[in-house]
């Protein structure tokens, strides 16, 4: 059942509560998906439950039931996240699913009500200033209207057939409208690789860093970088393809992480 939470900012969230008793665990998600077209999520969130974790799962701001216009910025979207984690009732884990990944650390060094992180393939790797320089583009694009061109810009370096599919949809342009969606993910990486590059992370939580065990080639070396990167990182290799985990081997370890870090 849907519920809905208002932020410091004035925007309307909409969530999901799984449980509701034992300790807080929310979900992160990266640039895309909502609560109607990811039932990943949904499935782990209900095994999540099952093993007496409260699990909660939002739509991001401008996304789905979470309508919301203007810039949505990180700052704007680390508002969000936190008025979700006050529905979870109290300090939570995050789990970050790509780009939700760099969203979670900011939070967690942000100083958010945040227990331990589980980040799941964050894409992140190479230069800061080439990520610096992707997000700026991004940005622009969006500033200008461009919502096809950003979209464009946004998947360059993913797999090519996903960005073919979304242009050979007829609802393509109103697909790349959910590009103004994605400056928060942009400038949350842009952030994340810098931070990781100079140093400056600064997470005093525990961080597990995940990938699948059918994955891009990157996505380990990301994880290792990340766990090297948190005073207590850690690195777990666990059922999974296409950028995407198996639930009830993804929940089993979430529930036992929230357990062991309770807030």
């Amino acid at each position: 059942m849907t519920d809905h939470t208002t932020t410091s900012r004035g925007d309307r969230v909409a969530y999901d509560l799984y449980g509701g008793t034992g300790p807080a665990l929310v979900f992160v998600t990266g640039a895309g998906p909502d609560r109607a077209d990811d039932p990943v999520t949904a499935r782990t969130a209900r095994l999540v439950a099952d093993a007496g974790v409260t699990a909660v799962v939002h739509d991001r701001l401008g996304r789905g039931e979470s309508p919301a216009d203007g810039r949505l910025d990180l700052d704007r979207e680390l508002a969000a996240l936190a008025a979700v984690l006050e529905t979870a009732g109290g300090p939570a884990v995050l789990v970050g699913h790509s780009s939700g990944c760099s969203l979670s650390l900011r939070a967690a060094q942000e100083g958010l009500p945040v227990t331990a992180l589980a980040l799941w393939e964050a894409p992140l790797g190479g230069p800061a200033a080439t990520t610096r320089a992707w997000a700026d583009e991004i940005e622009r694009l969006l500033d200008a209207g461009d919502h096809e061109n950003a979209m464009r810009h946004y998947m360059k370096d993913m797999p090519p057939e996903w960005l073919a599919g979304m242009e050979a949809s007829p609802a393509w342009p109103e697909l790349a409208r959910t590009v103004a969606a994605y400056r928060a993910d942009a400038q949350s990486l842009a952030w994340a690789q810098q931070a990781l590059e100079d140093g400056t992370l600064d997470v005093a939580v525990p961080v597990l860093a995940m990938y699948g065990t059918e994955t891009f080639p990157e996505m380990p070396v990301a994880a290792a970088a990340i766990a090297a990167a948190a005073p207590r990182g850690t690195t777990q290799e666990m059922p999974g393809a296409m950028h995407s985990w198996e639930p009830a081997p993804m929940a089993a370890v979430l529930a036992e992480l929230a357990k062991e870090h309770a807030g």
